[in-house]
C-alpha cells in the first residue's frame, strides 16, 4: 500500500471518529429516544461542544471527497511523487489536529490547520500535472 492510500484509509477512520464523537455529543443532549426516532421534531440548538463537533464533521465531509479523489487519481496514474506523499500526509495530520482545535473553540489556529489540510490536497493535485 502506498503512503497516499494509507493516509486515505486513515482518513476514513478519522471520518468515523468525527461521526461517532458528534453522535455521542448530540445524543447526550437530545437523548437516546431522539437518536433512535425519526428525528422529525424541531430540536433546540446544540450546546457549544456538540455544535462544534457537528460543524467539524460537516467540514470534514466537505474536504474528504476532494482528498479521496486526488489520492485515487494519483494512484490510478501511478504518480507517487514526494509532493503527493507529503500532501497526503499533510492533509491527514492537519485533519487530525483540526478536530480538537475546533472542539476547543480555538479559531485562528483552527483556520491555519484547515488551510494546511487544503494545501495538502492542492499538493497532490499539483503532483498529477
Amino acid at each position: 500500500m502506498t503512503t497516499e492510500l494509507l493516509m486515505l484509509a486513515l482518513s476514513v477512520v478519522l471520518g468515523f471518529v468525527h461521526i461517532i464523537a458528534s453522535a455521542i455529543a448530540t445524543t447526550a443532549q437530545y437523548g437516546s429516544k431522539w437518536n433512535i426516532g425519526a428525528r422529525d421534531e424541531q430540536m433546540p440548538p446544540l450546546a457549544p461542544i456538540a455544535g462544534r463537533l457537528q460543524r467539524a464533521l460537516q467540514n470534514f465531509l466537505e474536504t474528504f471527497p476532494l482528498f479521496a479523489v486526488v489520492v485515487l487519481i494519483a494512484d490510478a496514474v501511478n504518480r507517487h511523487t514526494p509532493m503527493a506523499v507529503w500532501g497526503s500526509q499533510l492533509y491527514f495530520v492537519a485533519r487530525v489536529l483540526y478536530l480538537p482545535l475546533y472542539v476547543a473553540g480555538i479559531p485562528v489556529a483552527r483556520t491555519v490547520v484547515w488551510i494546511a489540510a487544503s494545501l495538502g490536497i492542492f499538493m497532490i493535485l499539483i503532483a498529477l500535472f
